[in-house]
């Protein structure tokens, strides 16, 4: 995204880079009520209210992209952890919502 203070994917590029079988840590700052709607498959779910006591979990040494439904709770996540110290985290621009688009086992809601 042009003039954001963070890094982001594409959901195309995403896609390709699962596909290749990369080894991305997919982290899914939705609530659990949208996580069971729809994810991407092998995504962790650790809602954006959680994330302080979450932020353990959390592998700072992996790629790293946040997903969330628009791209908007996961740009501030982003930035969040890049104060945190994160280096390799991404957002998933567009969100989970653009990600379906490109990836039909991925339901919109």
């Amino acid at each position: 995204m042009e003039g954001a203070n963070y890094e982001s994917v594409f959901p195309e590029e995403l896609k390709r880079r699962l596909d290749a079988g990369e080894r991305v840590q997919l982290l899914d700052v939705r609530e659990e009520w949208e996580f069971a709607l729809a994810r991407i498959e092998g995504s962790n779910l650790a809602p954006m209210s959680e994330l302080a006591q979450r932020m353990p979990e959390i592998d700072p040494e992996r790629d790293t992209v946040v997903i969330c439904h628009h791209g908007v709770r996961s740009a501030n996540v982003v930035r969040l952890l890049q104060q945190a110290g994160f280096e390799r985290v991404a957002n998933l621009e567009g969100g989970l919502d653009a990600y379906a688009a490109v990836d039909p086992e991925v339901p919109r809601y």
